[in-house]
């Protein structure tokens, strides 16, 4: 497999768990409010709803990613570096304000990029 690819599937998979430890984290707090039996849990309307969500949020964060990257071309954060190997690397400012965001988008895009320096 192409290292692309790989670091693709990581950051996907990074998105997934870290939208999988929110969704928990607001279960937990709002366990003890709502009147849900614990069979509720063990059930398959509760596994479906927790994959609806998690997908829902690696769908979220892509949106957020690529609004983020539109802007950093834009305003020339971010830039193409013309080289011969495609596809086009991106070089991305040391100054970009939504910087991870940026490198997210490029990471889940499958993108090559490097981080550029003045």
């Amino acid at each position: 497999m192409k290292p692309v690819t790989i670091d693709m599937l990581r950051a996907h998979l990074l998105v997934a768990s870290l939208t999988a430890v929110g969704t928990e984290a607001v279960v937990c707090v709002a366990l003890p409010v709502l009147p849900v039996s614990q069979q509720f849990f063990e059930s398959a309307s509760f596994r479906l709803l927790a994959i609806a969500l998690i997908v829902g949020g690696v769908i979220v964060a892509r949106e957020f990613a690529q609004a983020a990257f539109a802007l950093a071309i834009d305003r020339h954060h971010a830039l193409p570096v013309n080289r011969s190997a495609l596809p086009v690397e991106f070089a991305v400012t040391p100054d970009c304000p939504r910087r991870w965001l940026v490198i997210l988008h490029l990471r889940l895009a499958g993108k090559p990029f490097v981080l550029a320096g003045h």
